[in-house]
């Protein structure tokens, strides 16, 4: 049986940057521990014999395979590049100082 405080509710607020009220806070944290409970049941539920998965269908991946090809060298990539700069590309920033 889970029982997260509002304290810890805060804490994760205050991580995700999320604005939450005083009644948020009550309310999230009743939903987290719904959410914690049901996790713990189904934990007592899949024992070792039950392989993890990640989705309730299988799923076939429909990318093609991955192939290294002959590419650009780095001299020809870089050649009509506007500015580069120690064998890179330069780019104007974007973010202040104070970022």
């Amino acid at each position: 049986m889970s029982n997260i405080s509002r304290a810890e509710v805060a804490h994760l607020a205050k991580l995700a940057r999320m604005a939450v009220t005083e009644e948020e806070l009550d309310v999230f944290a009743g939903q987290l521990d719904q959410i914690l409970d049901a996790v713990a049941k189904v934990s007592e539920v899949a024992g070792d014999d039950i392989p993890p998965t990640s989705h309730a269908v299988p799923l076939t991946n429909t990318f093609r395979e991955d192939v290294v090809r002959p590419g650009l060298t780095q001299e020809e990539a870089l050649a009509c590049a506007p500015a580069a700069e120690e064998g890179r590309f330069r780019v104007p920033r974007i973010l202040g100082e104070e970022q």
